[in-house]
């Protein structure tokens, strides 16, 4: 595998301020977090896939509306039909047992990806997408950075990975990691670099200091070496969206 499985370390982290600006609507038979830029064009678009906290995440749907905010239709599926596992859960909560009986199998998870994809280059007039996922996410951003699918992608923290999806990338993909990180440890990122190397496609793996798994979604933003990773890392993905999106080189 190119990252570890979840662990109790994908749903810790701080709930940030502030009020979202996006709406929800339906694609298919699931909500959909929907945000637009300023000038409402939708050439240009970001594909979230979220974490197991879901898209009702205000930590999420402001990530949403800071892409916006840089040119980007943004559009962030729930992948979980609302069954997520909330911020910060009791000591108690069974992280594996949730994994093993709620999480959802991959075929559906590709299903609703798949379908959003179809929706933003059908009928909202799409012309290329940017994927970025986190934690849960990264697995799905890797699976479908393909021709057609997705345009270029981006993932922190990414769980879940299999080597052989990471192999199967045929677009730009940047990672942004974290120093400490038993899902996407040291071990895993020289992996992730190995395949990467062999692949004729633009790559950028990030390190980032002094955080943790989440930092990119969850930092707390209270501590200045913790803010200072989170904003990076989105300005790598505004970046390495710049250049693989928007230009049109």
């Amino acid at each position: 595998m190119a990252s570890n499985p979840m662990q109790r370390c994908c749903v810790v982290g701080v709930k940030h301020e502030g009020t979202a600006k996006g709406e929800i609507k339906k694609i298919s038979d699931f909500r959909t977090y929907f945000m637009y830029p300023e000038n409402k064009s939708t050439q240009n678009a970001i594909l979230i896939l979220t974490d197991i906290m879901g898209i009702d995440s205000i930590n999420v749907q402001l990530i949403a509306d800071q892409f916006a905010a840089n040119g980007y239709f943004v559009v962030i599926p729930d992948l979980f039909d609302g069954n997520v596992v909330p911020l910060n859960p009791p000591a108690d909560f069974d992280i594996m047992k949730w994994i093993s009986t709620e999480l959802p199998n991959r075929d559906v998870v590709d299903r609703k990806i798949e379908d959003t994809i179809k929706e933003m280059r059908g009928s909202l007039g799409v012309n290329k997408i940017g994927g970025v996922g986190y934690c849960f996410g990264g697995k799905y951003v890797c699976r479908h950075l393909k021709a057609g699918k997705l345009d270029a992608g981006f993932t922190a923290h990414p769980s879940f990975v299999d080597a052989d999806e990471l192999e199967g990338i045929q677009g730009p993909l940047s990672i942004a990691a974290a120093e400490t990180d038993e899902i996407f440890p040291a071990s895993k990122r020289h992996e992730s670099e190995a395949i990467l190397e062999k692949k004729d496609v633009p790559w950028q793996i990030n390190l980032f200091s002094d955080v943790f798994h989440g930092f990119a979604v969850r930092s707390d933003l209270s501590k200045p070496r913790e803010k200072f990773a989170k904003e990076q890392a989105f300005m790598q993905a505004v970046h390495w969206f710049d250049e693989h999106v928007k230009s049109s080189r």
